[in-house]
């Protein structure tokens, strides 16, 4: 019932960044920024993909084939949660009559990308923790963003894009393999990707203590409802 809560807030709050979206484009009579929306959406499939793996997990073993393909999924749109920000770039191009609502509008969808894609992190982080050592997890997690933070930087320098893992695979690993091979001739990426890395990770390790404490203040009032109704 609780997890209903924060999608519907979730809901709510996404609702609010297409409505500041539409006035814009009604108001200012142009489209500048439509692909927003198309991001926020890529922004919700993470989520969507991580409580399919918090059910399936009930049932299947996370080495069956089912929840190895929902994680895959997951970890292949999980940094479009986090890609919204680098839209920002965009402000250059703002006039000065539209550029304080710009960032208004920005930062509404960057916030819900993040909080989209922190939260089915922290689903997936809580059922690593009951499965593995807490420091495995959470070293797997910093893969993770880790991945993600690359992802970010092939999506806005090099134009790649989720659905080319289908479409041209060979392409993407090409520029991934030039990159590794040839370190020094690519400072931008190895910049760009611990610029980001940063960014995600701290963030996240903020909101998953915040969440930690939450969790233990809730189930020290639980236990001492029990302990009460037992006297």
């Amino acid at each position: 019932m609780r997890m209903n809560h924060i999608y519907r807030a979730l809901g709510f709050s996404s609702a609010v960044s297409i409505g500041l979206l539409f006035t814009r484009m009604v108001s200012f009579q142009d489209l500048d920024y439509w692909y927003l929306a198309w991001n926020l959406f890529l922004a919700w499939i993470p989520l969507f993909f991580a409580v399919l793996i918090v059910a399936t997990l009930k049932k299947h073993l996370w080495l069956s084939w089912q929840c190895l393909l929902l994680t895959a999924l997951w970890l292949t749109f999980l940094p479009n949660s986090f890609y919204i920000a680098t839209d920002f770039i965009h402000l250059q191009e703002a006039g000065a009559s539209t550029l304080l609502y710009d960032v208004v509008l920005l930062l509404s969808f960057t916030l819900n990308g993040f909080m989209l894609g922190y939260l089915s992190v922290v689903a997936l982080h809580d059922q690593l923790l009951k499965r593995i050592q807490r420091s495995y997890a959470n070293y797997l997690i910093g893969v993770v963003f880790l991945l993600c933070s690359f992802a970010i930087y092939l999506g806005r320098y090099l134009r790649w894009n989720t659905w080319d893992i289908l479409l041209n695979p060979a392409g993407i690993l090409f520029d991934v393999s030039d990159r590794l091979i040839n370190p020094s001739a690519y400072e931008q990426t190895f910049t760009t990707t611990i610029i980001f890395f940063v960014l995600i990770s701290t963030f996240y390790y903020v909101g998953w203590q915040i969440y930690s404490s939450l969790n233990d203040i809730d189930k020290h009032h639980r236990s001492k409802k029990v302990a009460n109704s037992s006297k």
